[in-house]
């Protein structure tokens, strides 16, 4: 069961120079118990259509088209009162960075027990027994002696935990995991990703997974949709993927993975695109060395080329 579709996403910017477009028709869905990923290199566009199911765009952001079905309504057309609302007690987000993303003048308890607080209602010894049980959840030992702790006397690991801690608290139904083993060491890293396992499958939570690392992608999700430059140009069961992708970009960004290289590590030449640069045709031909005539003059569809397999490429067509 599907708990949030994004369909057509359209958003850019108004900048000094006019407004200028940063997603195309963004469309995936996030279903029950399952780890959806979205990946790409950086700037393709992944964090910010994960910030436009929050409502957490900067303030020159405009959406353009498209909608974002949530418990049968458009979250793009609810009020930040209504989003705060959802905001962490039905959608909740680990962000990029585990250093910076606690707030170094309060302790652990005092900022788990805010979001319970606001989105329980629980106060005094049922909001700290809640808090307690959220630390124990993502398994931080002494969790009632944690309480007290200072971001600063954690580590990176635990305060990723603590992180996690907090954005399930309330039991929400989609997590949006924002590149959640920046930062972390090899040994770490797995053990955040079986830890966001570990929870979604036992309450079923959907999990929308940002991140360039495409191992974290084979081993923990379910499905993948890849971004460049703003469009998802090729989506598809993660086995699918990993055993027969179709795009140009796709195989690309497979090739260049250590493991996966033959005699030589393949690069991709050139750099993705900036939002100030206008690209006719598909965003990707002018690094791809398969395009011809038709990939600079007109954007290709995505087309389901095989069952549940999209891609958007005059090569399938």
């Amino acid at each position: 069961m599907n708990i949030i579709d994004v369909k057509g996403l359209g958003l850019g910017f108004d900048l000094e120079c006019g407004f200028r477009q940063a997603l195309w028709d963004v469309s995936f869905s996030l279903e029950a118990g399952k780890t959806h990923a979205l990946v790409g290199e950086s700037g393709c566009g992944k964090t910010l259509s994960a910030m436009s199911i929050l409502g957490l765009l900067p303030k020159r952001a405009r959406i353009t088209s498209g909608v974002i079905n949530y418990g049968g309504a458009n979250l793009l057309e609810y009020s930040n009162r209504e989003m705060q609302k959802i905001r962490g007690k039905k959608i909740a987000l680990i962000p990029q960075d585990p250093m910076t993303s606690l707030d170094p003048l309060f302790t652990i308890g005092d900022q788990l027990l805010e979001v319970i607080k606001i989105h329980q209602a629980l106060r005094g010894v049922e909001a700290k027994k809640k808090a307690i049980e959220a630390l124990e959840a993502v398994q931080i030992p002494c969790a009632s002696a944690r309480m007290q702790s200072y971001p600063h006397e954690l580590s990176g690991g635990m305060k990723q935990r603590a992180i996690i801690a907090m954005a399930l608290a309330c039991n929400a139904e989609v997590l949006i995991a924002d590149e959640p083993t920046t930062a972390l060491d090899v040994t770490i890293q797995a053990q955040i990703m079986d830890l966001i396992t570990k929870i979604k499958n036992e309450r079923n939570t959907a999990v929308l997974l940002i991140t360039h690392d495409l191992a974290l992608v084979r081993e923990y999700a379910e499905y993948v949709s890849v971004m460049y430059a703003g469009r998802i140009v090729e989506s598809a069961p993660a086995k699918e993927f990993f055993k027969s992708p179709l795009h140009p970009y796709s195989k690309a960004l497979l090739n260049s993975i250590p493991e996966n290289r033959g005699k030589s590590l393949e690069t991709i030449a050139g750099q993705p695109p900036s939002i100030q640069q206008d690209i006719t045709g598909c965003r990707f031909h002018p690094r791809c060395k398969y395009a011809f005539e038709p990939c600079s003059q007109e954007v290709p569809a995505s087309c389901e080329v095989r069952s549940g397999h999209l891609c958007a490429c005059f090569l399938e067509k």
